[in-house]
């Protein structure tokens, strides 16, 4: 219904952040900004917290987004009926990067604007690979392995695609893979697959099990040597 309004498209030109006019009050922000850190990739390795969504603004200046769903929810209290809107968003640089959130408030508006700060915090490094039989072509079109996520009765598999076939998933999933950049992927799901937040949500927890296991195997291969 609010998704499609032209005033949160994720195509709109939005200004670039000024990270001259920024006070950083964690350790972190304070060595992005004295480039002491360059890229988001340095906080991934460090295992670093982020805590200041300018840090995300100020390394993915290209950041994209895109409201996913926006509902009305209502709770019972001694005095009346509250209602709020939950919003549901996912961000992206279309380079390897993505994140999903979500954000209550009794305005539309501030409900989207906490959906899509929530998303920049939760932002993951997609593993890029080619594990597709049928392509082989070793280029970072796809994923290098199946990834399986789950969110409640929803269960998510993503499986690696030949080059050029595109994204053969359900509407959620494809905004969601495309804003990360992913190019060519098969997406199978069962359970309640009308809730979208669910659904985004274990495909979230999918791609994040990938970095787990390549992770993992990091690990495994520093204890062998």
């Amino acid at each position: 219904m609010y998704g499609g309004r032209r005033n949160y498209n994720r195509d709109e030109e939005k200004p670039r952040f000024n990270i001259e006019g920024w006070e950083p009050k964690t350790m972190v922000g304070k060595k992005v900004k004295s480039h002491e850190i360059t890229s988001i990739e340095q906080i991934f390795h460090e295992g670093k917290r982020i805590e200041e969504v300018e840090i995300i603004d100020a390394l993915l200046p290209d950041l994209k987004n895109e409201v996913i769903e926006i509902l009305s929810v209502q709770r019972m209290t001694k005095n009346n009926r509250k209602q709020k809107y939950r919003a549901t968003a996912v961000v992206g640089d279309g380079k390897g990067h993505v994140g999903m959130g979500a954000g209550k408030d009794p305005e539309v508006k501030a409900a989207i604007d906490a959906a899509i700060k929530s998303a920049k915090f939760n932002i993951i490094p997609i593993v890029m690979g080619c594990g597709s039989w049928q392509c082989a072509c070793g280029l970072g079109h796809s994923l290098p392995v199946i990834a399986k996520g789950r969110c409640g009765s929803v269960q998510v598999i993503l499986k690696p695609a030949p080059r050029g076939l595109g994204l053969v998933a359900s509407d959620p999933i494809k905004k969601m893979l495309r804003l990360g950049g992913v190019k060519d992927l098969w997406s199978f799901s069962r359970g309640r697959t009308r809730t979208k937040y669910n659904v985004l949500l274990a495909t979230y927890r999918a791609l994040l099990n990938v970095e787990s296991m390549k992770n993992a195997q990091k690990v495994a291969m520093t204890s062998k040597e």
